[in-house]
């Protein structure tokens, strides 16, 4: 059975295809029965391409940001098995659409980041009103936190990711 991971943020044009592309590209050659997709929260780039900032910073790593488009959470989303979102406020976005039964799928992406270990996973900062080094940035957790990813989705049953004890409002 396939095994889908929603990858959620603002816009859908910086963070989430930024991961989207780096987790697809170390799961192509796996064999694992998983679908990686991305979407935002808010309607603001419906059909887009990717920012080109992060386009460039990923081209330039070697991705492919070719074949992105931004979508929009909403109830074709409901489904996933794991639901990732890129920080507190996009958790709440989806947290308020989302069936109440559903709400253990939703995780912060950096919970995964192996940099976080042992403390409150902090949410990927949003480069969109930086500079270069922003976009650079998000590519480094992205890369780190896809492996552990990836390396999970390998050695463990995949709904030891998504299922988690629901966290106090």
């Amino acid at each position: 059975m396939t095994y889908r991971i929603a990858l959620v943020c603002l816009g859908n044009i910086c963070r989430s295809p930024t991961a989207d592309v780096v987790l697809n590209a170390l799961l192509d050659d796996s064999g694992l029965d998983v679908v990686v997709e991305s979407c935002g929260t808010a309607d603001y780039h419906l059909g887009e391409r990717m920012d080109p900032r992060t386009a460039r910073v990923l081209a330039d790593a070697g991705y492919d940001p070719d074949r992105h488009r931004a979508r929009q959470f909403g109830p074709e989303w409901f489904d996933h098995d794991l639901i990732l979102v890129m920080d507190d406020s996009n958790r709440d976005d989806v947290l308020d659409v989302l069936p109440a039964d559903r709400h253990g799928r939703v995780r912060l992406f950096r919970e995964f980041d192996p940099e976080v270990s042992g403390r409150p996973a902090p949410g990927v900062p949003d480069p969109w009103y930086g500079g270069p080094d922003g976009f650079r940035e998000v590519l480094a957790i992205v890369e780190r936190t896809s492996r552990v990813l990836a390396d999970r989705l390998e050695d463990e049953p995949a709904t030891d990711l998504g299922e988690h004890p629901e966290r106090p409002a």
